[in-house]
């Protein structure tokens, strides 16, 4: 096409004006919208200005909440789901958007250049396709904000764990001292009696006191050692590495966590189950899947031009293509390969469901059976074994019996806060566990939406 200089250098913006316009650009969707309004309302509290905040000032009488905090804010495995999640909600914008244009160039050569033609060429979609895309994209970015919700909990739950295993060791440690002095104490009421000649087997009753107090000094040194272990969990629970200074480390008392009923958790766990909450997002993006692989049979378009600079005058070559979507087969496959993962999706809904239904259980069990031991220690076996105590310590007192008893009836005390401490544990994991299944396990004020339940 042979045109006038003028008229070509006129045609070639238009042309390009024109494949632009036709594009029809396809606006940011509510999904895409809401996606980027979460993620600069969490980034702004998680990592203002892509940085990490400041963390809370930790000391020896902060509260369980405080170190969690800190744990959700510093760990690295949060940050590293934070981030593949921001990655996911920026590529939403690039599904929906144009290929970039092509710049192209032709010649003709034989003995000298004969022709010299520079282009322009631009792939077009339709603004369905791309709005199908751009629908898929965003509820690939749900799935991995549920990944970021996922590794809040974990972490919440992880720290939170770590607190309560350092809590039970140093309460037990005290518990194993009193009973290394009490039992200390009735080797010198011993001494006593047998140097005085009070009682007839008390040489007997000393050997069983010393017995008992290498057992106990054993039981110390491995506590010393659990100890060693708990803490170097509980800092790495904080996000810290080994290389870190220790932090301060808490000087706290197990108490019971007040849970809501049977039924108040099952419905928190079907609104807010984090692992329950994946699998939804993953039916949105299967169905966004599917809406993509129909629009396969949309044909798709690309538009250019070429000028050939060495004519007189200057020609114009305009180019056009279409893509043939005509492998029906290919197409009807590909639909019901994503409708097939829709399916398998939803299916993983149930079952995930009844899974939870099945620990939600396990876990309300194991918090009862803690609880019904902890509530027959403190209401029947402690006050009648500190009976038996102040009874035999009173009978010692008179002569009516001897040191021996006294360190039994002491351990047997202290065996029994000891076995109270284990169950109060065992109750508090299993709590921890049913609000890591509610996603009620990060404090107010932490980097999580109150809508965590919802994806985006």
């Amino acid at each position: 096409m042979n045109l006038p200089s003028s008229s070509v250098k006129k045609l070639i913006p238009a042309l390009a004006l024109g494949a632009l316009l036709t594009s029809c650009a396809v606006a940011p969707s509510a999904p895409e919208r809401q996606a980027n309004a979460q993620a600069d309302r969490i980034g702004a509290s998680y990592r203002p200005s892509g940085h990490k905040p400041a963390l809370p000032a930790l000391t020896a009488g902060s509260s369980q909440a405080d170190f969690v905090r800190f744990a959700v804010l510093n760990h690295p495995q949060v940050e590293a789901a934070y981030y593949e999640w921001r990655a996911s909600v920026a590529a939403i914008a690039p599904a929906r958007a144009l290929p970039d244009p092509q710049f192209t160039f032709q010649a003709d050569v034989t003995d000298t250049l004969m022709s010299f033609m520079p282009g322009l060429m631009f792939d077009l979609m339709t603004p369905g396709k791309r709005s199908a895309m751009a629908r898929e994209a965003a509820a690939s970015s749900g799935v991995y904000y549920r990944d970021f919700v996922s590794a809040v909990l974990a972490a919440a739950a992880d720290a939170r764990k770590a607190w309560i295993e350092l809590a039970f060791v140093d309460e037990s440690a005290r518990l194993g001292e009193a009973a290394g002095a009490s039992l200390e104490e009735s080797v010198a009421l011993a001494d006593t009696d047998y140097v005085t000649g009070r009682g007839m087997s008390t040489l007997e009753a000393r050997l069983r006191l010393e017995n008992e107090i290498a057992k106990t000094r054993t039981e110390l040194a491995s506590l010393g050692d659990r100890l060693a272990a708990a803490r170097t969990r509980f800092k790495s629970a904080l996000g810290l590495l080994p290389g870190d200074p220790d932090p301060v480390w808490p000087q706290a008392t197990l108490v019971s966590t007040e849970l809501p009923g049977e039924d108040e958790l099952w419905r928190r766990a079907q609104a807010a189950n984090p692992e329950l909450g994946r699998m939804r997002a993953m039916v949105e993006m299967s169905v966004a899947s599917v809406e993509v692989a129909r629009k396969a049979g949309t044909p798709d378009f690309s538009l250019g031009a070429m000028v050939d600079l060495k004519a007189s005058p200057l020609m114009l070559r305009p180019t056009a293509t279409v893509t043939l979507p005509v492998w029906r087969e290919k197409i009807a496959a590909n639909i019901s390969a994503a409708t097939a993962r829709n399916r398998a999706a939803g299916a993983r809904v149930s079952a995930e469901q009844l899974s939870v239904a099945a620990e939600l259980a396990q876990m309300l069990y194991m918090v009862r059976e803690s609880e019904r031991m902890i509530a027959y220690i403190d209401g029947t076996a402690l006050p009648n074994l500190d009976r038996i105590v102040a009874s035999v310590e009173a009978g010692y007192q008179t002569g009516m019996s001897g040191p021996a008893m006294i360190p039994e009836a002491r351990l047997m005390a202290l065996n029994m806060r000891r076995e109270r401490i284990a169950a109060l544990r065992d109750r508090e994991i299993a709590a921890t566990d049913l609000m890591l299944m509610t996603a009620d396990i990060v404090p107010p004020g932490d980097p999580l939406p109150a809508d965590a339940s919802t994806a985006p």
